[in-house]
């Protein structure tokens, strides 16, 4: 069974640094879970990238998980999948991947978690937290009560499934949000823009160690 790591970095672009630059700075920071999350590229673009992408996560020793596209999962050797709300289901990407790859999927409610639990995923990324400017065609946003009220509900149905809170997250808000029981968070712009990426990394692994009271526990 792959463990799933408690920090997610979701790379990202801007005019002066490309997606490959943002996961060479995760990297160097500390990060050793990095997605790469692409849109409105091309397959072939997209297929270089991951490549690229591949090779630098091997030097760090740390797991690339593709979101997407599983073609390109698989001709780029990642560790992973990650399905959004709109893409393959879980059992068919299962289908195509095998048991021996990382395959998480995008959730806002109790009841998808619930079906993409069944399917076999091995996480589940819910959110948003809070409002985001990296995700067209955005989900209702759940603030710390969805969270409390989802958790609750997956407890209650003792479904064991990393959840990872993503969405406009900032590293001060990480204590709290554990509290809810969630397992871990995927993080952006907290790291990208980072004066000193390796020191916030640090930060946010230390918030992430901390023992949480009343929480799930997930293994």
């Amino acid at each position: 069974m792959n463990t799933i790591d408690k920090l997610h970095y979701i790379s990202q672009q801007s005019l002066t640094f490309s997606h490959l630059d943002a996961i060479k700075k995760a990297l160097q920071a500390g990060c050793k879970w990095i997605q790469l999350r692409i849109k409105d590229e091309s397959e072939e673009s997209l297929s270089d990238y991951a490549f690229q992408a591949k090779l630098l996560c091997e030097s760090y020793q740390a797991k690339l998980i593709i979101n997407d596209y599983a073609d390109i999962a698989v001709k780029s050797g990642a560790d992973g999948l990650h399905l959004g709300e709109h893409d393959l289901p879980v059992h068919q990407a299962r289908q195509l991947l095998g048991n021996g790859v990382i395959i998480g999927a995008t959730a806002n409610t109790f009841g998808q978690i619930v079906r993409h639990a069944h399917d076999g995923a091995d996480y589940i990324g819910l959110g948003p937290y809070r409002f985001t400017q990296t995700k067209k065609n955005l989900s209702p946003v759940l603030g710390l009560e969805g969270y409390a009220r989802i958790m609750e509900q997956v407890n209650a149905a003792k479904i064991n499934i990393p959840v990872i809170a993503i969405g406009g997250i900032l590293a001060e808000d990480i204590p709290a949000i554990l509290q809810t029981g969630i397992y871990g968070v995927a993080l952006s712009g907290a790291i990208t823009n980072a004066a000193d990426g390796a020191v916030a990394v640090k930060s946010i692994k230390q918030a992430l160690s901390v023992p949480v009271l009343n929480s799930v526990h997930l293994n």
